[in-house]
């Protein structure tokens, strides 16, 4: 196992990209060299410390990503790949689980109406493969005083949340834990608050007790899979974000998880920012507050420092993309999480790879920035392994037995690589068009290169992970029920 992990370790560390779009061959795509991240000087946002100041700017509203990689600084090792497949694995059980059981939900919507901004809200969000994560991570400011916080970006769940002091069993994080008594804006929500409806109690509290609803906490319990959940207290609190054309706005009554038992692969992450559909996640609570229906994000590439954002609110600069292209959600009701898509067929070298119908639909297809590869059910996957290995030029010799991924191909020597084109194509008629990076992983010096999809043996769901949306600005326009994407590079977005 130890040898399985280093070399898959390895492999991540060593993803690349091109600053240019390849030329056409005859296979399809170019597999670019290695690309040095382009520098981005972000938008760390100017906290301003007045909090009248704050109230005065009406803005919409931004957040810096980092990928949680680049996060904590390179360390030479891709052990953080095998690690990403395995919480994969969980996590896609997980969500089976979870859409087993969301027929049983209210389906509430929260949160009072708030005044719309004139400008959107923006955050940064970065690579997190610097501290073993295959997911992003975004800042965000929380309390009062505002301290910084960076959070794991998940649009396949809703709860917001944070480690909390005191913190009776918690993952090693990097930087300070969120201490509520050093925040003046913190307040509990009741166990008599309708928005304690939108939370598990804990497993032990079942059914949640609520003698005084007027002053009780209301205790939550949120899970992701076998070994990855928090329990705590809901709240309130203060969040300060940043703003596209200058300065910031302070959002009141933002309702997160005050988590003080964490368990899970979360790699030094101070949490949780959900971006689902359910009325608890942070797109939902600040809807209001950035005046529509929408949000994007532009991930960076695997492994790089620089950072990209993460934009509540319709970007002009996306809208006016020449390349922008949209497929519709598949219609959602009041209890869905996830953002499902409407996948009809898959095309290899632009042929149309033999997968039944019945098999796509079983499960649905998905969006998610939280899960790190690609995953189809197993019919599906084992055609589209195939198609590859059919496809693939005689020159690149096919590496047998090479663990979880498949198939890899020894490229040692070879200077421009070329791999059959990838693209999905949705009912309404959308095509996904991938560059080779997005769906390959090249391993340095080994000249290893991988296929970078797998299967879902134990559900029939389908799901787009964030390694194969990189370099994608990425639309979710919630007005119109549609998913937005562009090619661009997101270290310069």
């Amino acid at each position: 196992m130890a040898a399985y992990c280093s070399l898959l370790l390895a492999l991540l560390l060593a993803l690349s990209s091109s600053s240019s779009a390849s030329a056409a061959t005859p296979y399809g795509f170019e597999f670019p060299q290695f690309n040095a991240a382009v520098a981005d000087a972000g938008c760390d946002g100017k906290l301003v410390a007045e909090e009248e100041a704050l109230a005065r700017r009406v803005p919409p509203l931004k957040l810096h990503m980092t990928h949680r990689s680049a996060a904590a600084g390179a360390t030479g090792t891709g052990s953080f790949f095998l690690e990403s497949s395995e919480k994969d694995a969980v996590r896609i059980d997980t969500m089976h689980r979870r859409v087993a059981l969301s027929g049983s939900g209210a389906g509430q919507r929260g949160s009072a109406p708030r005044r719309a901004l004139s400008e959107r809200v923006v955050a940064t969000v970065e690579s997190g493969v610097a501290v073993g994560s295959g997911e992003y991570l975004v800042d965000v400011y929380v309390g009062t005083p505002p301290r910084r916080f960076r959070m794991i970006m998940d649009t396949g769940s809703d709860l917001n949340w944070l480690q909390c002091a005191p913190c009776l069993d918690c993952f090693e994080q990097s930087g300070p834990i969120f201490d509520p008594a050093a925040s003046t804006s913190y307040r509990n929500v009741t166990c008599g608050d309708s928005r304690c409806g939108l939370v598990s109690p804990p497993e032990t509290a079942s059914p949640r007790e609520c003698r005084r609803p007027r002053s009780d906490p209301c205790p939550y319990y949120y899970w992701y899979g076998d070994q990855s959940n928090t329990t705590g207290d809901l709240a309130l609190e203060a969040f300060t974000v940043n703003l596209t054309a200058t300065g910031t706005r302070r959002v009141d009554g933002v309702a997160f998880g005050c988590g003080h038992r964490n368990r899970g692969l979360f790699h030094g992450a101070a949490g949780l920012l959900g971006l689902g559909r359910g009325p608890l996640s942070f797109a939902s609570q600040l809807r209001g507050v950035y005046g529509g229906h929408a949000f994007s994000y532009c991930l960076v590439e695997h492994g790089s420092a620089a950072g990209s954002k993460v934009i509540f609110g319709h970007d002009d600069a996306l809208l006016a993309h020449p390349q922008l292209n949209y497929t519709a959600f598949a219609p959602a009701t009041d209890t869905d999480t996830f953002y499902y898509l409407q996948l009809k067929s898959i095309l290899v070298g632009g042929e149309a790879v033999n997968i039944s119908s019945d098999t796509l639909a079983a499960g649905g297809t998905i969006i998610d920035s939280g899960t790190t590869l690609s995953y189809f059910p197993e019919p599906a996957y084992r055609a589209i392994r195939q198609a590859f290995i059919d496809r693939m030029s005689p020159s690149y010799p096919l590496i047998a037995g090479f663990p979880v991924l498949s198939p890899c191909y020894n490229v040692s020597g070879a200077g421009k690589i070329e791999v059959p084109e990838l693209s999905l194509v949705f009912a309404d008629g959308a095509a996904w068009e991938f560059p080779a990076e997005n769906y390959f992983i090249r391993l340095e010096p080994e000249g290893v290169m991988c296929l970078a999809v797998l299967g879902t043996p134990r559900s029939g769901m389908s799901i787009i992970g964030n390694y194969q949306q990189q370099n994608f600005h990425v639309l979710y326009d919630l007005e119109r029920n549609r998913l937005g994407f562009a090619p661009r590079r997101c270290a310069e977005v």
